[in-house]
């Protein structure tokens, strides 16, 4: 990543996500920044659903009368409810838990990306960033546990990187990067994060917009912290 801002001037945003936690911090930011003059929001309560590729797909259609957007963020991701827990060990492996979890943090975020790419700039730099975490890292895996969470975000960064490099073979600008928010103070980690310091949404959010701003086509494909730190894959 370079060192130098490439903070872009007039350009255009989309949050995917946008009434999450870290979604709408993202939001916040970006309807305070002069130099972004659009923001476009979507989310479940617009009828976009991540199981259901037509609602993705018309959703792109009817962007595209929007002009290129500049900076695509997939704030989406799913660890727990009310059904579904992360596994603390082997023997709590549920087949259905294990497919939702594919569904909602690998497949939906990949057919974003399918289906929303083509909203890039085409001749200009344009940046599309994904919501990892860390602890879809299997070098970074020390822990063990959280089967479903971690193996769904290794297959997101699986799916990102490959695509990054397709991709960027006809828009030789565009970025696609997965990034890790941190811990931040959502219900995604409200229940895990006892004694734990965690980031305000608009913290988290602000940070890796810096990290956005400051990417070069070079980075294409590269998973990110929240601070600009490289996470191994």
């Amino acid at each position: 990543m370079e060192t130098q801002s490439n903070q872009l001037k007039n350009y255009q945003a989309l949050v995917i996500g946008a009434t999450g936690g870290i979604g709408n911090g993202f939001v916040s930011i970006l309807e305070r920044d002069a130099n972004c003059r659009n923001i476009f929001k979507l989310s479940r309560r617009d009828g976009f659903d991540l199981m259901d590729e037509t609602s993705i797909k018309d959703a792109a259609e009817t962007l595209k009368q929007q002009g290129p957007i500049d900076i695509i963020i997939d704030a989406t991701g799913f660890l727990h409810d009310d059904v579904q827990h992360p596994e603390k060990a082997i023997r709590a492996i549920e087949p259905e838990n294990m497919a939702r979890a594919f569904a909602l943090n690998a497949t939906g975020p990949l057919l974003i990306l399918k289906h929303f790419h083509g909203l890039l700039p085409f001749m200009e730099r344009g940046v599309f960033a994904t919501l990892s975490a860390r602890v879809g890292s299997i070098e970074d895996n020390r822990l063990g546990g959280w089967y479903a969470y971690r193996m769904s975000k290794a297959a997101l960064n699986m799916g990102l990187k490959t695509a990054a490099i397709e991709i960027a073979r006809k828009r030789k600008l565009a970025i696609c990067v997965a990034l890790h928010p941190g811990t931040v103070e959502t219900q995604l980690s409200d229940p895990f994060s006892s004694n734990r310091d965690r980031f305000t949404p608009e913290h988290s959010a602000e940070q890796m917009l810096n990290v956005l701003h400051g990417l070069a086509p070079t980075d294409n494909g590269s998973f990110f912290a929240y601070d600009g730190s490289v996470i191994p894959w």
